[in-house]
C-alpha cells in the first residue's frame, strides 16, 4: 500500500448537540471519547468525525458558502479522500490513533445547509471513528493512512 498522508485543515467542535461546531486552535482527543468539550464525544462508535477539505471546497464553487464545522465535522483533513478510506482503517491524525467505524451517516432530519442549497455532504462523504490513542491535534498536523480496514483483510 502507498501511504496516504494529509493535512488538518481545522479542528472543530459544539458544546451542545444540534449546534454547528466552531473552529478552536488546539484540541485534545481523549481514548474513548473524542473531543475535549465536543458534544459528540462519549462510549460509542462515532466519537470523532472527519471530511475531507477537497469536497467542502468542490460544495462551495457549487454555491454551498459553508464554512468550517458547518458539516457537523470536527476534523477537516486536506489531502486524503476520506470516504473511500474501508471501515477498520486505522489513522495517525496528529498524536492520536483514530479507527474508522462508519462511512457516511443517514440524514434524518435535513439540515440548515440541505434546505438552504439542496445538498449536504456530510452523509456521503463524511466518516466516523473511534479513539485508540488519545493525543493533542491542531491545523497544520498530518494526518497518515496507516493500515486500511476491510479491504485488506484486517
Amino acid at each position: 500500500m502507498t501511504e496516504e498522508r494529509g493535512t488538518v485543515v481545522a479542528v472543530c467542535i459544539s458544546e451542545r448537540r444540534g449546534t454547528e461546531k466552531h473552529e478552536i486552535a488546539r484540541g485534545k482527543i481523549l481514548p474513548g471519547y473524542g473531543l475535549e468539550g465536543d458534544a459528540h464525544g462519549g462510549n460509542w462508535h462515532r466519537q470523532i468525525s472527519l471530511l475531507s477539505y477537497d469536497k467542502v471546497l468542490e460544495f462551495n464553487r457549487w454555491g454551498g458558502a459553508v464554512g468550517n464545522g458547518d458539516f457537523g465535522e470536527n476534523i477537516l483533513v486536506a489531502g486524503i479522500d476520506l470516504a473511500k478510506l474501508p471501515v477498520g482503517t486505522r489513522l495517525r491524525v496528529g498524536d492520536a490513533l483514530l479507527e474508522v467505524t462508519q462511512i457516511g451517516k443517514e440524514c434524518h432530519s435535513h439540515c440548515a445547509i440541505f434546505h438552504r442549497v439542496g445538498d449536504c455532504i456530510m452523509p456521503r462523504e463524511g466518516i466516523f471513528t473511534r479513539v485508540l490513542e488519545g493525543g493533542s491535534v491542531q491545523k497544520g498536523d498530518g494526518v497518515c493512512v496507516l493500515s486500511r480496514g476491510d479491504s485488506d483483510g484486517q
